[in-house]
């Protein structure tokens, strides 16, 4: 705007975007879902339930949850110790995906592999990728039966999915005159990715995997109970299908809460550390 009193400069003026097929279309498309949520919610069958009691009765459990949590079927060591399990399901399935998501992700670069190939893998790991954990240790399950190895083949195989497509990016995202150089200074493929793609991409490698990390502890919670994996998981299961402890299970939430405050925290202090923008 000028300050003389004039109309507005025409640079300055706010551009409205006209209506497009696209924006109609997802418009409409909102519109059609906010609509069919609403008519879902008014026409469930609640049974004898009505929503208001249904929203005082969940309020009352929350409260016992959170205000009178105790432990009465396991002690505070146990507790202790199941975390730990937990946090080591987590580990280990990261650790495995890391390394076998390192060699496929070199593999699945373009800047580092031919086209056919790198297009093959990101195709395999975009399958991976779409099939929720859970599904790959049932299917895993079938093999091994329920229980931890189930679930570390099955979260190691989501895992290397997702970081894979997080490694491959890293790598591509390097300058190619680095890579040129060192292939005309007579550099074989290994030594480029031992002396230039790796280094200056550890950074990235690193931030990647530790927030891997993060979600694989709360998929091995779910996992301690959905498998039968063991740890937190399972004993919050047993809390609230079998002994119907609220109370019990308000004191498990509490630790898995002070669990995932902890990663979180050494999760932002490693990436100011790092200075990566994830």
């Amino acid at each position: 705007m000028k300050g003389n009193g004039s109309l507005p400069d025409i640079k300055n003026k706010i551009k409205v975007k006209p209506l497009t097929r696209a924006t109609i279309v997802l418009r409409l498309t909102i519109s059609i879902l906010i609509i069919l949520t609403v008519y879902g919610f008014m026409t469930f069958d609640y049974k004898d339930v009505k929503m208001v009691d249904g929203l005082l009765m969940l309020g009352t459990n929350l409260k016992v949850m959170f205000t009178e949590a105790h432990f009465n079927h396991f002690t505070f060591s146990e507790a202790v110790y199941q975390v730990l399990i937990t946090l080591g399901l987590a580990l280990l399935t990261t650790i495995f995906g890391a390394v076998l998501a390192l060699f496929l992700g070199l593999f699945a670069a373009e800047n580092l592999s031919s086209k056919r190939v790198s297009n093959l893998i990101k195709g395999i790991i975009a399958f991976i990728r779409a099939v929720p954990t859970v599904l790959w240790v049932l299917i895993f399950a079938i093999a091994a039966g329920l229980g931890s190895v189930a679930a570390v083949v099955g979260m190691t195989f989501h895992s290397m999915g997702y970081l894979v497509k997080a490694y491959s990016e890293s790598f591509e995202e390097l300058d190619k005159g680095v890579i040129e150089a060192l292939r005309g200074s007579g550099a074989n493929w290994w030594q480029i990715i031992f002396q230039a793609v790796i280094p200056s991409s550890m950074t990235y490698l690193i931030s990647w995997t530790f927030l891997r990390f993060e979600i694989n502890f709360g998929v091995a919670i779910a996992m301690g109970a959905a498998a039968g994996a063991g740890g937190i998981g399972f004993d919050m299961f047993m809390a609230s299908a079998f002994y119907l402890d609220l109370r019990e299970v308000g004191m498990i939430t509490y630790f898995v809460l002070i669990v995932a405050i902890m990663l979180e925290i050494i999760a932002t202090r490693i990436k100011a550390k790092l200075k990566v923008k994830m």
